[in-house]
């Protein structure tokens, strides 16, 4: 049985990948909750997504050093292994494989299903939207499953399509907001003054974790990518700067499109209302349906990575049945043992934000005082595995420049340390229970530790 994955991605599907699995629904869900965060205070708003994109950017760029030197089957566990060793990368594995990959798979489904609710007017958190996110998780699926190249392509297509109500919100928003006064009001006004800015300013950081997430995600196909050690790093590097620079201009333009109090009001509608205020009801809808694409896309983006969790533990020779999750199928060159226990985890983390989140909206959540965000802490866990990812990099590559060694990494360093600590302001005790599970299942995964060494990959190095 065929066991290794050929190289069939190019540079622009990889910078495609970057720039779609980031952009597509972080953006519209996280602005209005920023903006309720941040009391309507606009230049706040705008510092928090310029932290939340900087902290990527140096996080990027210092993976993207070592993507010029390691090359194997799943970047960020490649990186793990070379630094801190084979049972450091497998935990690394193990949880972005049961805990990181399916829970923002799973919430995306859901995205995608409340704004295809938004524009045929079901409720957000009801039986449709469930349905439909449901339906979304098993379609993603059978698009990667079945057709990795079409997979690529459709990742393309979204990218491009994606971009076009952000940049037109961007810029004819910007430009209407000027001329009739909307965008000065709403930077010049502050609907409801929060009691400390400090803490605002944290938990908007947070919510924007979720928009900016997902680049890392990008490494995983690394051996699926064409020149890898050349053109990852410039898919991370040109793709995370690019969503930085987007996401702002839409930022600013949806103050030129309504009053800070109707966005804050609007909840997950606030983006549709924005968009028919300037572009009419017709055009402003027909844009919300670029904005239900958008999202399919990011969610076929973290889908692709899903899919391959169990593969890339596998191929090491790690977690439980490795000859069974390392087979590829010889028609599609996919992971398939790999991808369906992928889309079996995406649908119990659905169920669970479904429990924990949509229930507690109006009533008591399932899971009691364990009901966390599964959009936001899975993501500040895993900004605090990269700490000792970047020490033991700054510690053992000698033959790198002061820039590269120390100064970019140390940035990314206090990076995660700060997404830690505005985690821990924005959550509080939740956080002590979200690592409690978390504790329990990395407990479960060290249980499938191989103790014999796992294949190396000190051989690919440059």
């Amino acid at each position: 049985m065929e066991t290794k994955l050929k190289e069939k991605y190019g540079l622009l599907t990889a910078i495609a990948m970057v720039v779609g699995i980031v952009i597509g629904s972080g953006v519209f869900f996280k602005a209005e909750k920023i903006l309720v965060k941040t009391g309507g205070n606009q230049p706040l708003g705008i510092l928090a997504w310029l932290i939340g994109g900087a902290i990527m950017v140096v996080c990027a760029y210092t993976f993207a050093t070592m993507a010029t030197r390691y090359s194997y089957v799943n970047g960020l566990v490649d990186y793990a292994e070379v630094t801190m060793g084979s049972k450091y990368a497998y935990m690394v594995g193990w949880f972005m494989t049961i805990i990181y990959y399916p829970t923002l798979t799973s919430v995306l489904a859901w995205v995608s299903a409340c704004y295809t609710c938004v524009l045929f007017g079901f409720p957000i958190a009801g039986g449709e939207a469930m349905a439909i996110a449901a339906f979304y998780l098993c379609a993603s699926y059978a698009v990667n499953a079945l057709s990795p190249v079409m997979a690529g392509k459709f990742q393309v297509s979204t990218t491009i399509i994606k971009l076009i109500p952000l940049c037109l919100m961007g810029v004819v928003g910007l430009i209407v907001g000027l001329s009739s006064g909307m965008t000065v009001e709403n930077f010049t006004t502050v609907v409801e003054p929060v009691s400390s800015k400090g803490t605002a300013l944290f938990t908007a950081v947070v919510a924007t974790a979720f928009a900016y997430e997902g680049w890392i995600i990008a490494t995983s196909i690394n051996a699926e990518l064409k020149d890898a050690k050349k053109n990852l790093p410039k898919a991370l590097t040109i793709g995370s700067i690019t969503v930085v620079l987007i996401y702002i201009l839409y930022y600013i333009g949806l103050a030129g499109g309504v009053s800070n109090e109707i966005m804050m009001n609007g909840g997950e509608a606030g983006a549709k209302i924005a968009f028919e205020s300037i572009f009419s009801k017709a055009g402003g809808t027909l844009l919300f349906v670029f904005i239900v694409i958008s999202c399919l896309g990011t969610l076929n983006g973290l889908m692709l990575g899903c899919t391959r969790g169990m593969y890339s533990l596998a191929v090491r020779d790690q977690g439980p049945k490795p000859e069974l999750f390392k087979q590829i199928d010889p028609v599609t060159n996919m992971p398939t043992n790999s991808s369906i226990f992928g889309l079996l985890l995406c649908g119990f983390w659905l169920l669970y934000f479904y429990g924990a989140i949509l229930v507690g909206i109006e009533g008591t959540p399932w899971f009691g005082n364990f009901s966390f965000d599964s959009s936001e802490l899975p993501i500040v866990t895993i900004y605090a595995l990269y700490i000792p990812i970047f020490i033991a990099m700054m510690i053992k590559e000698k033959d790198l420049s002061v820039f590269k060694r120390f100064i970019m990494p140390f940035l990314a360093i206090c990076g995660c340390i700060f997404m830690i600590i505005a985690a821990c302001f924005s959550h509080r005790m939740i956080v002590a229970f979200y690592l409690i599970i978390f504790l329990i299942i990395m407990i479960i995964g060290s249980a499938f530790i191989n103790k014999k060494e796992s294949p190396k990959i000190s051989d690919k190095r440059k």
